[in-house]
């Protein structure tokens, strides 16, 4: 059997046993200080020209290195030192840490799994929370030094001829070292080895707007940059908590019974037909079956489904599901890393480690612009003296002045700046980009998937339609036998009998609870039970209601509703149909969508068909899928993606796989934590109205870079143009770079322009 990995904390070096089993197993690393995405690619091919390194892979978006345990990792950290990279130095004491689990399997089994999996869980928060920490020092320090240069900046203009030329030009200077000096040093390495990159364009935007003397430019150059890394950069290490969040909502140990004792072990050693116990509150450990015991399982981590569901013996159980009441004994289908939770995890990792086509794009227009430019200007410079005897002096000139049109900064500003206003417009809106990135996907968004429970619904049940046989009892005993209890269900038909008008409840006498039936109580001298339509085993003279109460059953069962029912020993006093609410702005958003030229809106559930059928046609939605795990949301989301451009909307922690795979995810702002971090996109109202006015937005910006992209290269074509007859001049070089700069940052604060609505 192979051994557990532990991806969270690797070995940096491995017994000789070891070597030998796992040699073909990569082991994964965490990364900090990834700088871009075109930097780790390039490091990615330095670490694979390494002896056994040709299949590492260091993934940008999950700030992850696997590689093959082989690898000489000083080389390894040599490599991503030299872009600022490094591994984290706990990894070394865990892995140490995993060492000792590992070798002390053979002691006594309980006592060394509980240590251990205690040992490794503290392990886990502690290197989580040194992460978290240096993130947030580093995003508060690139703050600070933004601000303060965009304060020196501005103080060149308010204070205007009250500086001479050399302050201003000093303040110019600490500006662009305090907000562009690593992007510069960066850069300036990147020239030096002949690699080209965003970096080295910003330096040779940089470098051109000084060397002509044009401040003002290439400060604000640098300052929008550092801005644009610094947003992408706190995008970037919100996603990545994503998986943490996943982490700590799995259960860490269980209880495994041996015989008649039990014992405590880490989740990883569970194998397939463990009999585990799990309590009331207490999280069942992995996917199986229950062998003993009867319950309500919520399931929400799972099917995102906020109704407990009731299991009995031979029922089917997911890992990361809590057991709401009484005491179960399950039966392990599989092992923690095979199950529905752990591949919930490994979902959300491998779809955010997919590049889209922007981020491809970027990459290749970095690696191949400024060499371009540059190689034109050489042969300006020595194509007409050498060959034509035209003097040095004035084609040095016009070389000099292509380097300039060839400066990037326009080009390079025309998306930032409508980005940062598309997102600071959506802001206002209450609606979170965490990226331009997003934005320009959201424009070209035709299909937009949405999660049922929480999203399209309220996400908790209310009385949805009642069939009352006894006006006086029926929410007068129902209210006062489920006053007490923390079901949904039950507080649900609560709010439902003071919706009524009954505040006051009698307190009942012998609360038992009947397994697979509901509760039995007695109310004013009388039984009563309350539950599902098992509890008419309880009637004994009930014959003539049969029918009658058969059809009522029948009927709203069929509306897709969940059902309670009131009785006592003679009759029913009536029946409550239960439901998630509709949120009450869904159908108008439904079709203000279908409006705004979104052609197919889909709903996704893990429900039974029945509800969602319902949902479907009170909503508005072209297309629904009942009864879906995790993965298979999954499947349907691929499947959408291979036909449109797909956007998800969800709000739970099963949500996520599906909310990562699409090309956009987009979440509600009350969701779990890790549909929150997963999503590109959030709605910070908790509210689907506002998702049409964002797309708006998001549409707006991108018919603005487009503009953006077209003017900066006419006018940058236009002057290279003038080189044939050699009319181009310096003054014109410079016109033409921060006239287009001008124009697109006009351009793109044009977005913030207008009312929202």
């Amino acid at each position: 059997m192979n051994k557990p990995k532990d991806a969270s904390t690797p070995q940096s070096k491995l017994s000789t046993q070891e070597q030998g089993s796992t040699s073909s197993s990569p082991i994964e690393y965490p990364v900090q200080g990834l700088s871009c995405s075109n930097c780790a690619r390039e490091l990615q091919d330095e670490i694979r020209k390494l002896d056994h390194g040709q299949d590492a892979s260091l993934h940008y978006n999950s700030g992850r290195l696997i590689v093959r345990p082989e690898v000489d990792m000083d080389k390894v950290r040599k490599i991503l030192k030299s872009d600022g990279a490094s591994l984290p130095t706990l990894a070394s004491s865990a892995s140490s840490k995993a060492s000792t689990t590992k070798g002390t399997h053979n002691d006594t089994h309980s006592h060394t799994h509980t240590e251990g999996g205690k040992d490794h869980a503290n392990h886990d928060h502690g290197e989580e929370g040194h992460t978290h920490e240096h993130g947030d020092e580093d995003n508060k320090r690139i703050l600070w030094l933004l601000g303060t240069a965009a304060v020196l900046y501005l103080s060149t203009f308010l204070l205007g001829d009250l500086l001479s030329p050399t302050v201003r030009i000093i303040f110019y200077i600490v500006a662009i070292v305090l907000s562009g000096y690593s992007t510069f040093w960066r850069g300036l390495k990147n020239l030096v080895r002949l690699k080209f990159n965003m970096d080295t364009l910003m330096t040779v935007a940089l470098a051109g707007a000084v060397v002509i003397g044009e401040w003002k430019e290439a400060t604000l150059v640098a300052i929008l940059f550092g801005l644009n890394e610094l947003l992408e950069g706190y995008g970037m290490s919100r996603a990545r908590k994503s998986m943490e969040s996943l982490l700590t909502a799995a259960p860490k140990q269980a209880v495994v019974i041996r015989g008649d004792r039990t014992e405590t072990i880490a989740i990883e050693q569970l194998q397939i037909g463990d009999i585990v116990q799990v309590r009331a509150g207490e999280k069942i450990p992995s996917d199986g079956t229950i062998s003993e015991g009867q319950s309500a399982v919520n399931e929400a981590a799972i099917t995102g489904e906020s109704v407990p569901v009731g299991k009995k013996p031979g029922d089917t159980v997911f890992g990361g599901s809590v057991n709401a009441d009484g005491l179960l004994k399950v039966k392990i289908e599989k092992e923690y890393k095979d199950s529905s939770l752990s591949k919930i995890m490994h979902l959300v990792q491998e779809a955010q480690d997919t590049k889209t086509p922007t981020e491809l794009f970027i990459d290749k227009f970095a690696r191949y612009y400024t060499p371009a430019i540059m190689i034109i200007a050489a042969l300006v410079v020595l194509i007409p003296p050498l060959f034509f005897g035209a003097p040095w002096m004035k084609w040095v000139y016009e070389g000099l002045a292509i380097l300039i049109v060839g400066c990037p900064c326009a080009l390079v500003l025309s998306s930032p700046i409508a980005l940062v206003s598309g997102m600071t417009r959506a802001a206002r809106s209450g609606i979170l980009v965490k990226g331009g990135i997003h934005l320009e996907q959201l424009a070209k968004i035709n299909a937009i998937a949405f999660d049922k429970t929480g999203t399209l619904t309220e996400g908790r049940p209310a009385v949805m339609e009642e069939v009352i046989y006894n006006e006086d009892k029926f929410y007068a005993i129902t209210g006062a036998i489920e006053q007490s209890s923390l079901h949904p269900l039950a507080q649900a038909i609560v709010r439902r009998a003071k919706e009524k008008g009954i505040q006051d409840f009698v307190e009942p006498k012998d609360l038992n609870t009947i397994a697979g039936q509901g509760i039995q109580a007695e109310v004013g001298g009388t039984t009563y039970w309350v539950g599902s339509e098992e509890i008419l085993n309880q009637l004994t003279d009930a014959e003539s209601e049969h029918s009658r109460i058969q059809e009522d059953l029948k009927r709203l069962k069929e509306a897709g509703l969940t059902l309670v029912l009131t009785a006592d020993r003679d009759h029913v006093l009536g029946i409550a149909g239960l439901a998630d609410k509709i949120r009450p702005e869904s159908p108008d958003v439904i079709a203000r969508l279908h409006a705004a030229g979104i052609q197919h809106t889909v709903m996704l559930t893990g429900d039974h068909e029945g509800t969602a059928k319902a949902v479907a046609a009170k909503t508005g939605v072209t297309d629904w899928y009942a009864g879906l795990l995790p993965e298979q949301k999954v499947d349907r989301i691929k499947e959408l993606s291979s036909k449109w451009n797909t956007a998800m909307v969800g709000d739970g922690i099963n949500d996520a796989p599906a909310l990562a795979t699409a090309q956009l995810g987009i979440a509600m702002g009350k969701g779990t934590d890790s549909a929150v971090e997963t999503a590109d996109i959030v709605l910070m109202q908790d509210h689907l109205g506002k998702l049409p006015t964002v797309i708006k937005i998001a549409r707006q910006a991108n018919r603005i870079i487009k503009w953006n992209i077209g003017i900066s290269l006419g006018l940058k074509i236009i002057a290279l143009l003038l080189t044939l007859p050699g009319l181009l001049t310096l003054w014109i070089a410079v016109m033409s770079d921060m006239g287009a700069t001008i124009v697109v940052t006009l351009l793109g604060l044009t977005i913030l322009l207008g009312k929202d609505k």
